[in-house]
């Protein structure tokens, strides 16, 4: 009932959610929206009303979309009835260059050098406040009539680019309205951010490392009761194959990995690396599989390989046809590059140990390795196949570590957006539960090496264990979802006669 709710409201505008100095994530959220000193806003199922959402959004990567998709799903879970729209604010209502965010995401991306200048150029205090005065002059009053078109209950910005202009439209359309319509930012990097994602204003930010809160505090000045401490939204899917899963080291891990191995159609009994390169099938998945495939059969190692193409056709049929004895003769084979590249990144102090004592020890005689090369196309049963992997070969794109972590797969990282993504890489490294390389032919021996050593991989999957949080997009969409009914409440006692 709204009595229910107004007998917290205080506590919504006076109280911090659940957050500190160190960025805690020692106490889970439930089915209540918790505060600090044990205040709570009792949201019960039953007098939960159906919600509008409207998502901040822009297609430059597939990180932010998969974020609000995960976290509408779970308010249509939690609030059924409720209804969601993606807006992207700058390419309908910005001027240049504003409306050429998504165009110029897509050509600088693909040009790293470039990506690096501009990232680094703009990630400063003087070009935020600039694009925040100028977009601000230039925008605000479309910004405000277009959101004012959806007349939505609550806003979610999951884009850097869509802070502190929407917030500014935000509260003088409140005005306008009469109503309060809550403003919530979840960041949709996992360790590296971008200034412009850390606003003062926002009235709660969600974050998943310490990293982004120390960020936050430090770049932003956000104060420390608007932040929640979190993990990264990612697909429901997670959520469910890691609770049927747990842990994959176990023997009821061994087994429910096994039976999905089948489902999928693959060898139950063969240990499985997950070979990705963004939704396009990009990156030089086609080297590093030769490189991955040639390093397991020398090694003894019996395996699947799938590699996951994305649209890239050409890139599946040419897996389906190629001269596996030519790789292995090392036809092709690109050179080992030289050893300043493996000071870019330090590696993990537990993998590193586990390399040298292989080094040390060597293998003994064995014979090659049965490795079969599966082709994948556009997946949709991610968590599947991350679950029956043993292994995951990526870039370090940040939805896609949260969720390997989430079902406690080890990940062995192979590029990087320049400062966008380069935290990742560290995220991970610190975390103890993988490791990074440009290079082939040394991401072939690694994965061989991880393969070959029990007590490496059960300790990297231990630690992407406790680093993932599957339930992160539950917890978000329960905590703004609480607080949104909450101000619904308040703004219905206060249209009363």
């Amino acid at each position: 009932s709204a009595n229910t709710v107004l007998g917290s409201a205080a506590a919504l505008a006076a109280k911090s959610s659940r957050s500190n100095d160190e960025g805690d994530f020692s106490e889970p959220m439930t089915n209540r929206s918790i505060f600090n000193a044990g205040e709570v806003i009792f949201d019960p199922a039953s007098q939960r009303r159906p919600l509008k959402v409207l998502f901040l959004s822009a297609d430059t990567g597939g990180g932010h979309r998969a974020s609000a998709e995960s976290l509408a799903n779970q308010f249509q879970i939690h609030y059924p009835g409720t209804t969601y729209d993606l807006l992207d604010i700058w390419t309908l209502d910005g001027v240049w260059p504003y409306r050429t965010l998504v165009d110029s995401y897509k050509h600088l991306s693909a040009t790293p050098s470039h990506w690096r200048f501009l990232y680094h150029l703009s990630n400063t205090r003087p070009w935020e406040i600039m694009v925040d005065v100028h977009s601000i002059f230039m925008c605000e009053k479309k910004i405000r009539k277009r959101i004012a078109s959806y007349d939505p209950d609550v806003v979610v910005s999951v884009h850097p680019a869509m802070q502190l202009a929407p917030i500014k439209a935000l509260r003088k359309l409140s005005k306008e309205k009469g109503k309060h319509i809550p403003f919530y930012t979840v960041v949709t990097d996992l360790a590296s951010g971008h200034t412009t994602w850390f606003q003062k204003k926002t009235e709660k930010m969600y974050l998943a490392s310490e990293r982004l809160y120390r960020l936050a505090r430090r770049r932003g000045g956000t104060p420390k009761e608007n932040i929640v401490m979190t993990g990264l939204p990612i697909r429901h899917d997670f959520a469910v194959q890691a609770e049927e899963l747990g842990d994959r080291t176990s023997p009821a891990g061994l087994r429910y990995q096994m039976s999905v191995r089948k489902e999928l159609g693959l060898d139950a009994n063969k240990p499985m690396i997950l070979l990705m390169g963004g939704g396009e099938g990009v990156g030089s998945l086609s080297t590093i599989t030769n490189e991955i495939y040639a390093a397991l059969v020398r090694d003894g190692v019996d395996a699947t390989i799938c590699v996951v193409c994305g649209r890239n056709d050409k890139l599946k049929n040419e897996l389906a046809e190629r001269d596996w004895d030519a790789v292995l003769r090392g036809e092709h084979r690109p050179k080992k590059k030289g050893i300043f590249a493996r000071f870019r990144h330090r590696r993990s102090r537990t993998v590193q140990d586990a390399l040298d004592h292989r080094k040390d020890v060597g293998d003994g005689d064995h014979g090659q390795g049965n490795v079969d090369v599966v082709g994948l196309g556009f997946v949709t049963r991610m968590a599947e196949y991350m679950v029956a992997a043993d292994i995951l070969v990526s870039k370090a794109g940040p939805g896609t570590i949260a969720e390997a972590a989430a079902v406690g797969l080890p990940v062995m990282l192979t590029s990087f957006l320049p400062g966008q993504e380069a935290g990742n890489v560290d995220f991970v490294l610190e975390g103890g539960f993988g490791d990074f390389s440009d290079d082939p032919v040394e991401i072939g021996e690694e994965v061989s090496t991880w393969l070959r050593d029990p007590e490496l991989m059960k300790s990297m999957s231990a630690k992407a264990r406790e680093t993932g949080h599957p339930n992160a997009a539950s917890e978000i969409v329960l905590d703004i979802g609480s607080r949104t009914q909450t101000w619904m409440a308040l703004n219905d006692e206060k249209s009363l006669p």
